[in-house]
């Protein structure tokens, strides 16, 4: 008898040992180490974002006459975010260029730029160019002001997130919408991105350390992140709470019984 109570009790145990590998194949991240398989390092550091269209820019000039460069900086507003922006974080609106569907912005004085499809540096570097007709040794900032991405589907918090470092991972939106539920599918989230008007999409498996490899491990503006629900992982972790409950009863009634009868 004593012996059917051990079996039991490592029957018990091993159940218990399986069906936690089954959750943790199905929620844990990075199930290969964050490094890839041959343990080498992934480099994610050189990422920059280029300018698109309908971007809207903060450019500004200064230079070694403040007064110089008044025409080219648009002023400032103040105040806060309205409560009905729109979005769930981010910096108040300030007045912009705007990227046109050309990729043209168009500054006073200097009349159209073409800055679609350039890194900051380029942007940068072609301004400080033109700018130098009219003002001596120019210095020219640039910052995106509606940088954003969304996250939507089986997350805590879905929503339009906006950035105002203009760098951002998928990971780390994934985190501003408060993570995965716990229904939610790990092994095929979907990035939409805009590429010259084009949609194009990218599957990405968060448990796999490729992720890290991938186009779109860092986002771009206007990036738009699905989480799709896993259709059945509701259905199979009631059964699997309720088989597991069912199981450890019998047992218990079973461990009782044995042990009432062996006295």
């Amino acid at each position: 008898m004593k012996n059917n109570i051990f079996y039991l009790s490592i029957l018990t145990v091993l159940l218990i040992s399986i069906t936690s590998c089954k959750t943790r194949e199905k929620l844990v991240y990075f199930q290969n180490g964050v490094s890839g398989s041959d343990s080498s390092v992934v480099n994610t550091s050189n990422y920059t974002p280029s300018f698109k269209k309908d971007d809207l820019l903060s450019v500004v000039v200064t230079a070694d006459s403040p007064e110089a460069t008044i025409p080219f900086n648009l002023p400032a507003t103040t105040g806060s975010i309205a409560a009905n922006s729109g979005y769930t974080t981010g910096n108040p609106e300030r007045v912009g260029y705007l990227i046109d569907e050309n990729g043209m912005i168009n500054m006073p004085y200097i009349g159209g730029i073409e800055i679609g499809g350039l890194s900051r540096a380029e942007a940068i570097s072609l301004i400080e160019d033109k700018l130098g007709i009219y003002v001596t040794h120019p210095i020219v900032n640039i910052q995106i002001l509606n940088y954003k991405v969304t996250v939507l589907g089986d997350v805590a918090r879905p929503g339009t997130f906006k950035v105002p470092n203009e760098r951002i991972t998928l990971l780390e939106a994934v985190g501003l919408a408060g993570d995965l539920r716990i229904t939610g599918n790990r092994k095929n989230v979907l990035v939409i991105r805009d590429n010259a008007g084009a949609k194009t999409e990218h599957r990405i498996d968060l448990t796999s350390s490729d992720l890290f490899s991938s186009p779109v491990y860092y986002l771009e503006q206007n990036d738009m992140v699905y989480v799709e629900p896993n259709g059945t992982a509701r259905s199979r972790s009631s059964l699997l709470v309720t088989t597991s409950g069912i199981f450890i009863s019998l047992t218990s009634l079973i461990l009782t019984t044995i042990s009432i009868i062996t006295k």
